[in-house]
């Protein structure tokens, strides 16, 4: 098979959401000497683009999007430490942990936003619902998080949001996280309020603000 039919491969593999075929498929095309950071951006960052848009132009679902997310995981456990350093800093957006304030079992719009930061190459650890403030930071510094992502789909749960500003502060960490926040009663206003850094109204609005924020570190890092 050639490297464009092998890399195409993976893609449909990916974008169809089969774990086992895009597994195999990522094991060919490093196996046949394709490089792998050409598998990473020729192959899966190719589907995953695929995923996003036809997710935005409500082309397919939820389900579909969580599928090809696993199959995107299968293919990068074999990629990933076939990747230089310099590789992996590269295609590396940042890390993720997302989840739903303490008081908040909604799960939905925090599934979506999750997946998609996944199709736009963000490592995500999707930590739950009903998070007391403390689950958020510990996890990210153990998890070496650049973004802190936090839902709250009531009124009534929305004041946990302003928990995770108060427990980093107390922590003295307020500056080594970048603070999205979404939700339905959750507004621009409210994030300024809290002392958040930004606010997604939808789940493409949080992935743009999540790569704009990727750029700006990426660009500003010494």
């Amino acid at each position: 098979m050639s490297a464009p039919s092998q890399l195409q491969e993976l893609a449909s593999a990916v974008f169809e959401g089969d774990r086992e075929r895009a597994r195999k498929a990522a094991e060919a095309a490093i196996a046949s000497g394709l490089p792998p950071m050409s598998v990473l951006n020729d192959g899966l960052v190719v589907a995953m683009r695929t995923i996003g848009e036809k997710w935005k132009a409500q082309e397919i679902f939820l389900p579909e999007v969580l599928m090809a997310v696993e199959a995107w995981k299968a293919s990068m456990a074999v990629i990933g430490p076939k990747l230089s350093a310099e590789n992996r800093a590269e295609a590396r957006r940042g890390v993720v942990v997302i989840g739903t304030v303490k008081g908040d079992i909604h799960e939905i719009g925090k599934n979506i936003v999750a997946a998609l930061l996944s199709t736009a190459g963000f490592e995500v650890h999707d930590l739950g619902t009903d998070l007391p403030a403390s689950v958020f930071v510990t996890e990210a510094e153990r998890l070496g998080a650049d973004i802190i992502a936090s839902s709250a789909l009531m009124t009534t749960t929305m004041p946990h949001q302003r928990d995770v500003v108060e427990y980093l502060e107390t922590k003295g960490k307020r500056n080594d996280f970048y603070y999205l926040i979404g939700g339905a009663p959750v507004s621009p206003e409210w994030a300024q309020e809290i002392g958040a850094d930004a606010y997604g109204k939808t789940a493409e609005d949080a992935v743009r603000v999540a790569l704009d924020f990727a750029k700006t570190r990426r660009t500003t890092k010494p």
